[in-house]
């Protein structure tokens, strides 16, 4: 099931996403994050912005929300996009539900543009933002440095209005 964020999910979003932190190079953080940051985190997206859990037997297996894009007023309308699914649970089609739900509530707002800013290569993401019509709208180049590497950023536009 689909549902809205809890505060007691903190800890199994955050196994989630700091898989993802130690283990690839999807997110640029280089520390695992402390539960109280994600916490912190939790609360200041979801107050304001859709942050929603894919949830299957009790068990958290994605979560996706929407969060300021950059903090001048004038990108009030401008959204950016965030999808995690647990590492086990690939293959099952979470990524697309969850963005799909996110997508439909985005579409209940005053939002005009979402941004997936992505990790370059990433077929499996690319696939995804481009399966709900987001469009590759800009390509920085060595940007990141994660594991010795130099990485690339995609940024992929959806616009709802």
């Amino acid at each position: 099931m689909i549902r809205p964020i809890h505060y007691t999910d903190a800890q199994q979003l955050l196994n989630i996403y700091n898989y993802y932190v130690i283990n690839t190079d999807v997110t640029f953080d280089l520390e695992p994050t402390p539960l109280k940051v994600f916490q912190e985190k939790i609360h200041s997206i979801s107050k304001d912005f859709p942050f929603i859990v894919y949830e299957e037997n009790n068990e958290i297996l994605g979560y996706a929300y929407a969060g300021k894009f950059r903090e001048r007023p004038a990108y009030n309308h401008t959204l950016e996009s965030t999808v995690y699914v647990k590492s086990s649970a690939h293959g099952k089609q979470i990524g697309s539900k969850l963005y799909a739900e996110l997508i439909a509530q985005l579409k209940q707002t005053n939002c005009r543009v979402v941004l997936g800013v992505l990790t370059l290569p990433n077929d499996a993401s690319v696939k995804l933002h481009e399966k709900f019509g987001f469009e590759l709208v800009g390509h920085l180049k060595e940007v990141g440095f994660k594991f010795n590497t130099w990485l690339d950023v995609g940024i992929f536009e959806l616009k709802l209005a």
